[in-house]
């Protein structure tokens, strides 16, 4: 069943229902579409992993409805109080997850075992109503893997009939997941662990503490959800192309493009004639645009019969950082 957006606390009530009765819905946010259960209930969160074919070594996000319910879900050292009430009070609600250690009440199940979990408070009025509720555990509403979902129609086309309800709130305002951070103390101050890129960047994060890379993670020991190789990739392979004079074209393949403006320095739109094209920022370069739009375009390339997409590159500055991020795992998906 598709819930309409419109009398959302109604909508609101029937979600909330399903998911305790240990059921799986899902739930918009500001950045992709959740697939979303009760997250102290390990039955219903074992169905998350069922349903997108994930692996138990993938942690899941925790949303919750309120500043204050933090305590519910996750404990913050006392060294570390300063900084993660300045990310809160700047950045929730909002993209931003925090990794922090993990209160007993929370399943290993949702954490994959994990001393830590992931937990953001997300600014969209649907997911914030029904996580008021219950803490809920929420990873992307799409099977493993591939490319997440930014509408309803996109839950649908990923999901149909495996879920009992999807609210339709239409299309996400972000259009990327929401940024990792893990906020550490060295003998120099707290500093951020910037384990997902996303939409608020890294030079926002600065504002706050130093930011750092993550550690090199082995495929099955990862510190927090989306930081698999091989993850957000259509069907169709994908190739990333830096500059236009590295595409060479096989004769005989038919390829689609994913293009940056269309036009300008870098792009590829008069390299060949392409079976299909879209366009992440239409004329305008804009990286918000093309964030919004990154997961949408490539589901209308991945549905267009080609047999290659190709993808030009974007400038990694600001959300950049998150568009490439994605492009580069879409890309790894493909030389598997």
């Amino acid at each position: 069943m598709v819930a309409d957006f419109e009398d959302w606390r109604e909508v609101v009530a029937e979600a909330v229902a399903i998911l305790q009765d240990g059921g799986l819905v899902a739930l918009p946010t500001e950045t992709v579409y959740g697939l979303a259960a009760d997250a102290f209930n390990a039955e219903a969160v074992a169905k998350i992993f069922e349903v997108k074919e994930r692996p138990s070594f993938d942690p899941l996000i925790v949303h919750i409805g309120h500043k204050r319910d933090l305590e519910l879900v996750a404990e913050v050292p006392e060294e570390l109080e300063e900084v993660v009430d300045e990310l809160i009070a700047t950045y929730w609600p909002g993209p931003l997850t925090l990794v922090l250690p993990k209160k007993p009440s929370v399943p290993d199940l949702v954490t994959s075992g994990l001393d830590t979990v992931a937990v953001r408070l997300s600014s969209h009025e649907v997911m914030r109503a029904v996580a008021r509720e219950m803490p809920i555990a929420a990873p992307s509403a799409n099977r493993f893997g591939r490319i997440s979902p930014t509408s309803a129609d996109a839950v649908m086309a990923e999901l149909a009939g495996k879920i009992p309800m999807v609210v339709d709130g239409g299309a996400c305002r972000d259009g990327l997941e929401s940024t990792i951070v893990a906020p550490e103390m060295t003998e120099k101050g707290p500093v951020l662990r910037l384990l997902r890129p996303g939409p608020i960047s890294r030079e926002d994060l600065r504002k706050i503490a130093k930011v750092i890379k993550p550690r090199k993670t082995k495929a099955d020991h990862i510190e927090a959800p989306g930081q698999i190789e091989s993850h957000y990739a259509p069907e169709t392979p994908l190739i990333l192309v830096d500059k236009p004079e590295d595409f060479v074209p096989e004769e005989g393949v038919k390829y689609g493009l994913l293009s940056y403006r269309g036009e300008g320095n870098g792009s590829l739109m008069e390299a060949i004639e392409w079976a299909h094209v879209e366009i992440m920022s239409p004329g305008k370069g804009k990286l918000a645009e093309g964030a919004v739009r990154l997961f949408y375009c490539l589901r209308n390339l991945d549905a267009a019969g080609v047999d290659v997409i190709v993808s030009e590159s974007v400038s990694e500055t600001g959300i950049g950082v998150a568009i490439m991020d994605r492009l580069r795992r879409a890309a790894a998906t493909s030389k598997k």
